[in-house]
């Protein structure tokens, strides 16, 4: 098949992020703490926290530090047990283990999103919780928080993959305590590598900023209450995970893009699910309620096809020049929580494996033009009718 579309190119960076690369390079000036004001970093961490609708930002070098930090930051006990879903990135227990806990795994459904008797059952033996909103896919997060908050357990969003994502008009990573964002190269905003965190608590930020690296008096340089600042001075380590200029750099001119990018992505992902909903080999779970998505890419399950036939499509898919990831095929998944190894408890998590066994993924960069949603979805179909096709007119 010809024109196969590109699923990994990313869009063009605006022009503006190259004039403010330029004039950096001029200066020299790449570190955040160089300049008394406005600094690239500080810029972006006030346009962020205002757009989110939140009081509070830290620009870091990786989601994964966010998290960390943000579990740093809450002074949780050496440890603490952090309840995570046993669907998300193998990042997500490595900041758990790397702030001093203990990650605790819970079941997720086959719509890839927390199984809720699950979670309450193994709460009452947790001291935090992180909500990995997997590839956009958004919890139940008003019987997350009315269960976290009955306990007074905070919440951390790990909204990696839902910048732009509402939950009842409210923006994911604004619902928790913390909420923690990336801007790794397939994500809405792309620098490449990048994170941050917003948060209303001024005591959090404080803690999470000096222990991010604002050594001696760089914290006077943020936007917070300074008394907040002032007690945690040499009282905290330092782990120097700072964002670069360069990277607020390439990230703050795409911010006025995302409301484009979040529109063209749902669009895009509802045409192609529609088209795949056709088949009676593939499901895309819907969406829940109170949710609007920002996708970028798009998940579904096989159905009804044994795992030697989800393996035949998915080679079959790959040959004619789109691959799918079938998270609990693809050997060495950082998603498939049997493979993290590294992990001090090991979780029985069978609804969870059932569902990794079964479910693909497929990038959608927002910027593909119908057409290109077209031969994707072609070439999907195409690959199922060519393992099933005998199965189904068999049965017919």
């Amino acid at each position: 098949m010809s024109n196969i579309p590109n699923v990994h190119q990313a869009e063009p960076i605006p022009p503006a992020a190259r004039d403010a690369i330029d004039d950096l390079l001029q200066s020299g000036d790449l570190f955040r703490y160089t300049a008394p004001q406005d600094a690239p970093v500080t810029l972006l961490e006030q346009d962020f926290a205002e757009m989110l609708g939140s009081t509070y930002a830290l620009a870091v070098s990786s989601c994964s530090a966010a998290l960390f930090l943000a579990l740093k930051a809450m002074d949780l006990p050496r440890d603490a047990r952090v309840m995570i879903p046993g669907f998300t990135f193998g990042a997500v227990p490595s900041a758990v283990i790397h702030a001093d806990c203990i990650p605790v795994l819970c079941e997720v459904g086959e719509n890839y999103r927390i199984n809720m008797a699950d979670f309450e059952a193994k709460l009452d033996d947790v001291q935090a919780v992180i909500i990995s909103h997997m590839r956009g896919h958004t919890s139940d997060m008003d019987a997350i928080m009315t269960l976290c908050n009955a306990r007074d357990i905070p919440v951390v969003e790990d909204a990696a993959h839902s910048l732009g994502t509402t939950w009842h008009g409210q923006n994911i990573g604004t619902i928790g305590k913390i909420g923690c964002f990336s801007f790794q190269s397939y994500k809405m905003v792309n620098a490449g590598e990048g994170g941050i965190m917003v948060t209303d608590d001024a005591d959090l930020i404080a803690r999470a900023v000096i222990m991010s690296g604002a050594y001696e008096h760089n914290w006077k340089k943020h936007d917070v209450l300074q008394e907040a600042f002032a007690k945690w001075q040499n009282k905290l380590p330092l782990y120097n995970q700072r964002m670069s200029n360069l990277a607020a750099a390439v990230i703050r001119p795409q911010l006025p893009e995302l409301a484009r990018r979040i529109r063209d992505g749902r669009t895009n992902h509802d045409y192609m699910a529609a088209k795949l909903n056709a088949s009676q080999w593939i499901q895309v779970p819907e969406k829940l309620a109170p949710e609007v998505r920002a996708p970028d890419s798009i998940q579904f399950n096989m159905v009804g096809m044994s795992e030697p036939e989800i393996r035949a499509f998915a080679d079959a898919s790959k040959a004619r020049g789109i691959s799918v990831q079938v998270f609990g095929l693809s050997a060495d998944n950082a998603r498939a929580f049997w493979n993290w190894d590294f992990l001090p408890e090991k979780f029985d998590l069978p609804q969870t494996r059932a569902m990794l066994m079964k479910a693909c993924d497929v990038r959608m960069p927002v910027q593909l033009p119908r057409e290109a949603l077209d031969t994707i979805a072609d070439i999907l179909l195409a690959s199922v009718e060519d393992v099933m096709g005998e199965t189904r007119a068999y049965g017919t």
